[in-house]
């Protein structure tokens, strides 16, 4: 008889209350994979958007181009984790049993693994992989990946200088809080674009200044930027946010979150890892969901208020 455990399934593309807590059979790891014990998960934009196919003809399907049409291939899902390995396959040598590791199922739109709305999930030993950054909780090591992939991404090529200006529009999403930390690691001059209760948040994060975008004299507050970063993606928007692409210097660019299918290759998410380990950058965590609470979770983030990583706390542990 098999092992068993508890899972969130999708059963279809639609509203929160699509998923549904259920009893699924335990995954078994291949030879080259590692079975992982799931202490947190993490509800990111991008798992609202995929479960409620809101988006315009073009990213729908493409989205069911990747997921499934009709209704999700793999039911099971979410991206990213942090847990304790249970067991690993004959051919794994980078991780052992009791390992504590955190992980992301994303590496491109098209080598994606889903599964961690669950108590358990496998992943190839070389994968977006790696033992738990020493200096953070569960919960923290969760909230990580997703945000800081993405950022990791643009900001990468970006080849930003000491004293540049960038403008981050989103700044206190989970992509926006990273991208902050990354320009402001960089050497930039930091604005920081969101709402004034968030003012404080960012500024401790590095952002040198901040504007409110809701307010009447938001446009008269840019200046001109060499890199303007739009964390949010091309289905939000606002005046200040059009008025900002006339703020560029002459070689400015402008780059959306939306601009391109990221990825995230193993030796990214071990910098990544490293950064988080020298304090250049931290996770934000807004609130914090059980796995019963997944459908509570999904319709928070849908109000697209959250201040960094919305976290769900799947099995308990003291250091979490």
């Amino acid at each position: 008889m098999k092992a068993s455990m508890k899972a969130i399934i999708c059963s279809k593309y639609g509203p929160p209350e699509v998923l549904s807590l259920q009893e699924v059979d335990k995954p078994i790891p291949k030879d080259d994979e590692v079975l992982i014990k799931i202490y947190a998960t993490a509800v990111t934009a991008s798992d609202v958007l995929m479960r409620g196919l809101d988006a315009p003809f073009i990213f729908r399907f493409l989205i069911q181009l990747m997921l499934g049409f009709g209704k999700p291939r793999n039911p099971i899902m979410g991206m990213v984790l942090s847990g304790v390995v249970e067991n690993v396959g004959k051919d794994v040598t980078a991780f052992k049993k009791d390992d504590q590791v955190f992980a992301s199922g994303s590496m491109s739109s098209f080598k994606l693994r889903f599964g961690s709305y669950a108590e358990y999930m496998c992943l190839p030993e070389n994968w977006t992989l790696a033992i738990k950054p020493s200096n953070v909780n569960f919960k923290e090591a969760a909230a990580i990946p997703y945000g800081a992939g993405l950022a990791w991404y643009y900001f990468k090529n970006m080849g930003i200088k000491q004293g540049q200006k960038v403008l981050i529009y989103g700044a206190s999403g989970s992509v926006g809080l990273m991208a902050t930390q990354l320009a402001k690691n960089a050497g930039a001059t930091v604005t920081a674009v969101c709402s004034g209760k968030n003012f404080d948040l960012v500024k401790s994060l590095g952002a040198d200044k901040a504007i409110d975008y809701t307010q009447s004299d938001s446009v008269s507050q840019l200046e001109e930027y060499d890199f303007i970063f739009d964390a949010v993606g091309k289905t939000k928007s606002s005046e200040l946010k059009k008025q900002s692409k006339k703020a560029l210097s002459s070689n400015g660019k402008y780059i959306s979150v939306d601009d391109q299918a990221p990825s995230t290759s193993k030796l990214d998410f071990l910098k990544i890892k490293a950064l988080v380990e020298q304090g250049k950058i931290k996770a934000t965590i807004d609130s914090i969901y059980s796995l019963e609470e997944m459908a509570e979770a999904h319709k928070f983030v849908e109000q697209g208020h959250k201040k960094g990583s919305v976290v769900v706390s799947v099995f308990k542990n003291n250091s979490q």
